[in-house]
């Protein structure tokens, strides 16, 4: 099997940064989200106990999920405050999990089906660019912009932790835990999300359908950051392993049916 050309790849997805910024717009959901998931933590265990007046500590329930959970139960240097907060900060790590896989749904749907409406994607399949190194620019090109993201929200998240949260909280919530969600199952999960846009987009006319069919994925990333928000289902790190080796697998299998499917002249004859 030939391997794929660096040249050609690295063309390719140079070509596709260049879309992306002169189509600033798609950027906008990913950004938002980015805040909102920095913003609300924050919100909720730094604002609202001025507001209400009493600190987070007066609420049993977060004691009660935090026993749950078993996390946190051993640092004793954090004072009752500093445990709720550092509790809250690491279940809502989850949440900056989705920047990643809504960024790569949207770019590798409208990617795709771009250059079909823009009538650039033949020419594109004319070239001697092969179906996988059309694939993996794709995805690269969904994918770097979208870690981009969530890495410069990290960057706030601890910044502004560090800066506003009670003392020794920072370091309570940047540990191993904290970096395997961030640097194996954010990016692991925005695979599969970004494979599964680009499988879809390669048989449809409607970004919106491509991005239907990735947002499979959101939905269980939800169910688990509520589960583990309220301890019932606990994040940990070999769970995070064993998720992320089974997405890894998916995107695996979704990489080889995505080549299978992606038929160079079906596309070309079929597309309207």
């Amino acid at each position: 099997m030939k391997l794929p050309s660096t040249h050609r790849v690295t063309a390719l997805l140079v070509k596709e940064v260049a879309e992306l910024r002169r189509n600033r717009m798609a950027l906008v959901p990913v950004v938002l989200l980015a805040v909102f998931s920095v913003a609300l933590p924050l919100i909720i265990s730094l604002a609202v106990p001025i507001v209400a007046g009493e600190p987070l500590s007066s609420d049993e329930e977060f004691i009660r999920a935090i026993r749950r959970s078993g996390l946190l139960l051993d640092a004793p240097e954090l004072s009752r405050e500093g445990t709720i907060q550092a509790f809250i900060f690491q279940q809502f790590l989850l949440m900056q999990v989705l920047i990643p896989v809504t960024g790569a749904m949207a770019f590798a749907g409208y990617s795709l089906i771009g250059e079909k409406q823009g009538r650039t994607l033949e020419p594109l399949l004319a070239t001697p660019l092969t179906t996988t190194e059309l694939l993996i620019a794709k995805g690269l090109g969904a994918m770097l912009p979208s870690l981009a993201i969530m890495f410069a929200a990290l960057g706030a998240y601890v910044v502004l932790i560090a800066w506003l949260a009670e003392p020794h909280v920072l370091h309570a919530v940047v540990n191993a835990r904290a970096l395997l969600i961030m640097f194996a199952l954010a990016p692991t999960a925005a695979l599969v999300a970004l494979q599964m846009a680009v499988l879809v987009s390669s048989r449809v006319n409607d970004p919106r359908t491509a991005q239907q069919f990735g947002a499979l994925l959101i939905l269980p990333l939800t169910v688990l950051f509520v589960a583990q928000l309220n301890g019932a289902f606990p994040l940990t790190e070999p769970l995070i392993v064993f998720l992320t080796a089974v997405l890894a697998g998916a995107w695996v299998l979704l990489v080889i049916l995505g080549v299978a499917l992606f038929n160079r002249e079906a596309i070309l004859t079929r597309w309207k």
